[in-house]
This record gives C-alpha cells, structure tokens and sequence, in this order.
C-alpha cells in the first residue's frame, strides 16, 4: 500500500500508551475514530498488508491522508473519548446509532423549589433525573398524561403570580405558586413520580398508602382523597406490567441483522418488572462482526443514557466485557455487571428481545419496500407506460394560477426520484396576460423564462404541464424553439390524470391504482398548491395595497415600507403608532394618519 510522507513519518512516532486515533481524508474530514490499548501497534495494522482487511476497512484505509492520535491514561479514559468524538463528528466509517440524539427523555427539575416534569432531546448535568429514553414519542404523551392526571404538579414555567391558573380548578395542579401546597407535600408528591418512573412501584405504593392513611387521621380529607386516586392510578399500571425476573435492575438487549443494517432492542427492566423497551437502527454494521456491532451499540448508547442498570443481559459475548462493565460501574457509582445468560428466564428475556428487533428490522424493511414503490418504483412505472428512453429522475410540473386574469402566477415544483426537491421550486409573476385571463400565453412565457437560456445538460428528464393539449401545445413551441429537441414534455388533463403526449392525439391513461398515477397526481397537487399559496400572497398585498390608498401621506413607497416591515394587514392595524413611526421612511404625522383611519374603520364596524 502507497503511503504519503506524512503518514509514514507519523506512524514512526506513534506512542506505546492507550488512547484514540482520528483518521482524516484529504478534505480534513473526520472519516474514523477508534481506540486503542497500545496505539503504536492498532495504528500500524491499518497500512500493513490489506489481505486479511474487510471491504470496508481498505475503502476507509484509501481515503486515509492523515491522522491523529490523543494519548489517555487508561483504556476506560480512551473508551470515553472514543464515544464522545463518534457523538460530536458522525464518521463516515463508524457503526453508528441512527437518529440517537433525538430521542426524548422525561425530564424532573429537582433542582427548582417545586419541580416539574418536562420533555427534553438534550441531557445536562444539571442535577435534574432523566428517564428514557422514548423513542415513541406517543409513549411519552401516554406518561406525561397519566403522570399529571395521578401526579398534579405544575407545569408552568413563571410562578410569579396573584391567583391560580385554570389546571388548579380543574385538579390538575395544587397551585403551589399561591402556597395552596407546602414544599414538603410537594416534595413528598415529587419522589413519588421519580419511583414510578423508576418502576419502583410496591415502594410507591407502600408509600402512597402510608401518607393516605395519615391524611385520613389528620382528617385531611381532600389531600387523602387526591392520594386514593394516586395509588389507584398505580396498582392499575402495576397490573399491567409483566414480572420478568422477579427481582433487579437490568437491560435486556436483543440484536437482529439484515442487508440492511442492524437492529438493537432493548428491554428496561426495573424491579423485576418491564418499564419499557427502545430499538435502534446502526448505520455502516453491514461488514462487522456481531460482536464488534454489539460493542460499539453499547459504547454508544451508555455514553448518551443517564438511567444505568445493576446488571446489563448480551444475547453474545464481546471482548471488551470487563472494560464495559469497569466503566459503567465507574459511570454509576457502584458495581455494574455485563452477563451472556444461558438458560433460564434472563436467557428468554433476551430470545424475547431479540424477536422484537427482528420483526422491528422485518417492519422496516416493508416500509422501506413500500416507500421505494411511491417513489423510485413510481417512476419506473411512470417510465414505462410513457416509452421514455430515460428514467425520469428529476422531474418539473408547471401550474397557472390567477382569478380572471388579476395577478396571474405560475409555480414550478420538482421531484427527482419520486420525492419532493423544495430547495429547487421556483414561482413566477407572469406580466405578459396582466388583466386577460390567457393559460397558453402564462405557459409560453413561464417555459420561455426557464428554458429559453439552459444548457442541454441542464434540462430535466421529464416536463409536465398542468394542463391539456393547448397548454401543452404552447409549452412545446417555446421548449422545442429553444433547441431542446429531446427532452420529454406532457401535458397533464385536469380530469381523470389523462396525459397528452407530443405527436399523439390519443392520450396515456395510467391504471387507476397504479403507483405511477399516485406519483403524477402528487406532482401535480404540489404545483397546485404552489401556486395558489403565492397568488393568495399576491393578492392579500394588493388588497393591502388597496386600502392603504385611501390615506392621506401614503404612496407607493411608504405602502412598500410598511408591508415589508409588518407583512401582514392585521399587523399594520394593531400597530402603534410609534411602531409605525418608527419605521423607516415613515414620519408620525403619517403614522398618526394610518392608525386613526383604522381606529375609525374600527368604530364604524362596532
């Protein structure tokens, strides 16, 4: 294998100590992270002889330009700074976690004299409890609801208030922004949420039965009765969860693979009981082992998880096991075990999970099958029955909009590979038909502007017109008069998706059902759309426009000022009238002027 100078200079002074080694390409790109116990010899491997390397490693190993490596104390400090970088840079040839900083955690505000119960995508050290996390988000609802319906602590950010709000006379909240409840109540209501979603459930509902039993004998009623409630709510979730192991704090994790990629489940298990389950899809695990893909899952994912185990259940074993577990213990604060079961419950725990992750990758996989059919599939359907010689990948739809003639626009939406390409949308305010209703003179002018000075290299695969044989007609005039001979052009029939075709009087009908006409009836109500939303634009600015004439002081340019400052009518009639003044090119002689012909339109209406 060739080598630059610089590599070959650099791995002669590679360090015998632990640590991680970042590879860069020739853009400076962070393309790989890993680790090492001896650096000197894991770097070293990489550019010796490539017989015994995977496809994927000599693909990475050819961009290699450079590298770097940061020397740690330990193997557990370089196992840290390994996860933390694979977070922050996402290389190209790292197994990683799909998606893995969105999913949401619950989120209790310990910290805050009366804390609450919030959703969150980022975990910070900031003395509050984490749990999660969720990547249903339905899931999330469910339990902020039944939380909050069992629970009533606040939900409000500012307690700097005269009166209750409306969730305290609804029983959603005991008002402790008015002192309604005392801090240790409060507090009392607080650890109790943590327990639930600890799943510590029978010490909650000791507990919980212990302070209604006081509130009876102190004839708190009301607060006993808020209590009762509580602990219903409880034994109602206790008995809808299933006992696992009888016993113990564990993770449970189940893994499935495919051509695809791999799938991770893991299963919380809290106090014997199911709490909850997370699947994860890896990116680039194609290549890898099971063991190496299990490995960097786990990596990953206890470096971004603030709720540890005691014990941790592999459906298979990795090398790094006594490495994991010295660091997750170090993580906890006290001993943390990484166990293969082989027979038993904790083994059918994880058949159980990884069932789960094959039938989750399975799913996937289907929906994956049926968005490729909308889509790639649809446009080799579309293909097909229009005879092109070419897949039509990039597609553009044109579409007139205008209401007898006045402020007549036209949009251009496009699709490459059956998906929706916002970034390259393009409307157009036609000049040429101002006051005459014409479709087939907007469409000459519209495919004149965009066609009239493109390179052949330029031009799509296909141009659909939204409109039938005139429509179609003008637009050909125009494409084919610009030099662009072969580039396919239809016109697509208002009713029943008929599509008129060059040089054919009969029309292409697409099959009712077919996925192609589903293509074609969403490119079209795209452009549709796109249309509408700016001649809707247009119009509310020229009725504006209308109004505003009516004032003294007011010409075209201060109309401009004031609709490009406030954008909208009811923002100019609510406005001040030193926010107007205050505009540029306005004076308040003029802005006084503007707010009493709105203060008297006002009256006049009331």
């Amino acid at each position: 294998m060739k080598m630059n100078e610089l590599i070959e200079q650099k791995l002669q002074q590679l360090p015998q100590s632990p640590g991680v080694y970042i590879m860069k390409d020739a853009n400076k790109r962070i393309i790989y992270v890993g680790k090492a116990i001896v650096l000197k010899n894991r770097v070293r491997q990489y550019f010796q002889s490539n017989k015994n390397h995977s496809a994927k490693v000599i693909s990475m190993v050819n961009r290699i330009a450079d590298f770097e490596t940061i020397m740690t104390g330990s193997e557990i400090e370089a196992l840290i700074l390994e996860c933390n970088l694979i977070k922050k840079h996402h290389p190209r040839y790292n197994i990683s976690l799909r998606d893995d900083k969105t999913y949401p955690y619950l989120k209790v505000t310990l910290l805050e004299d009366f804390p609450r119960v919030i959703v969150t995508r980022h975990i910070k050290k900031d003395g509050s409890r984490y749990f999660g996390p969720y990547t249903n988000v339905g899931a999330v609802k469910e339990s902020l609801k039944l939380l909050r319906k069992s629970f009533p602590l606040r939900t409000c950010k500012n307690m700097n208030v005269d009166r209750p709000c409306l969730e305290y006379h609804i029983k959603r909240c005991f008002a402790p922004c008015v002192g309604k409840i005392g801090k240790k109540a409060y507090a009392e209501m607080v650890n109790s949420v943590v327990l639930f979603l600890d799943g510590k459930n029978d010490i909650l509902e000791k507990s919980l039965q212990q302070q209604m039993e006081k509130a009876a004998a102190n004839l708190q009623f009301e607060m006993a009765a808020s209590l009762r409630d509580q602990l219903a709510s409880v034994r109602k979730t206790i008995e809808k969860q299933k006992i696992m192991t009888g016993e113990g704090n564990q993770d449970a994790i189940g893994m499935a693979r495919s051509g695809r990629g791999a799938c991770i489940q893991v299963f919380y298990i809290r106090n014997g009981k199911m709490t909850g389950r997370s699947h994860f899809i890896l990116k680039n695990s194609e290549e890898e082992t099971d063991e190496d893909v299990l490995t960097a899952f786990l990596q990953q994912y206890y470096n971004q998880t603030s709720s540890l185990p005691r014990e941790v259940l592999l459906p298979c074993g990795i090398k790094e096991q006594s490495l994991l577990e010295s660091w997750l213990t170090k993580e906890y604060g006290s001993k943390v075990e990484v166990n293969i079961p082989q027979r038993g419950v904790k083994k059918d725990i994880i058949k159980m999970a990884e069932e789960n992750a094959e039938k989750y990758l399975k799913d996937e996989e289907e929906r994956i099958l049926r968005e490729d059919a909308k889509t790639m599939g649809a446009v080799k359907e579309l293909g097909k029955y229009l005879r092109l010689v070419h897949l039509p990948k990039r597609m553009e739809c044109f579409d007139i909009s205008h209401i007898q003639g006045s402020e007549t626009v036209a949009s251009m939406v496009v699709f490459e590979n059956g998906e929706a390409k916002k970034s390259d949308y393009r409307r157009f305010k036609i000049k040429s038909t101002e006051g005459k209703p014409d479709d087939f003179m907007s469409m000459r002018e519209v495919t004149k502007r965009r066609y009239e000075k493109l390179d052949e290299g330029e031009m799509p695969d296909l141009i659909i017109i939204d409109g039938g044989k005139g429509q179609l007609s003008s637009a050909l005039e125009i494409i084919r008069g610009a030099g662009h001979l072969t580039v396919p052009v239809v016109g697509l029939a208002k009713q029943f998706e008929y599509i008129f075709t060059e040089g054919e009087s009969d029309p292409v009908i697409l099959p009712r059902r077919s996925d192609a006409l589903y293509l074609v009836q969403r490119i079209r109500d795209e452009a549709h759309r796109f249309a509408i939303t700016y001649h809707r634009k247009l119009r509310g600015k020229r009725n504006m426009v209308s109004i505003l004439d009516h004032i003294d002081g007011i010409g075209p340019k201060r109309r401009k000022l004031l609709w490009d400052h406030f954008g909208r009518l009811d923002k100019i009639k609510s406005a001040s009238v030193e926010e107007m003044a205050a505009v540029r090119g306005m004076t308040k002689p003029t802005a006084q002027a503007v707010y009493n012909f709105f203060a008297a339109q006002e009256s006049f209406v009331h």
